[in-house]
């Protein structure tokens, strides 16, 4: 598993922090759930970096507080199974049983009409 390095921050972490890359492509940082202290709303800029992120890579902090991207395994863009194997697998839908129960319904009165006079 080869990483690249895409931009070289040298961010220093804190305890209680997650740090990730935004929409823009800058590393940002938001406050852990269970991360202790003072409870800071939304998210704060550490990094402008300007990411342009690709199709099928993994963008991530590593340690030494650099941008990095590894290539995933299984991407949207990538190769897919056969349809057949997945469409056994699938379980069979509800709205489709509800359409089912809705025409009986529709049918017993149907019957029940027929059957009083």
């Amino acid at each position: 598993m080869a990483t690249n390095i895409v931009a070289k921050t040298g961010i220093r972490r804190e305890k209680g922090w997650l740090y990730f890359l935004d929409k823009r492509g800058d590393v940002s940082r938001a406050r852990m759930a269970r991360g202790g202290g003072r409870a800071v709303r939304g998210q704060q800029k550490v990094a402008r970096c300007g990411v342009k992120r690709e199709d099928g890579w993994l963008y991530y902090i590593d340690k030494s507080g650099n941008v990095c991207k590894v290539k995933m395994k299984r991407s949207a863009g990538g190769r897919r199974r056969s349809g057949r194997r997945t469409a056994a697998r699938r379980a069979p839908s509800r709205r489709r049983t509800a359409r089912r129960t809705a025409r009986r319904a529709t049918a017993r009165r149907a019957t029940r009409r027929r059957a009083r006079p």
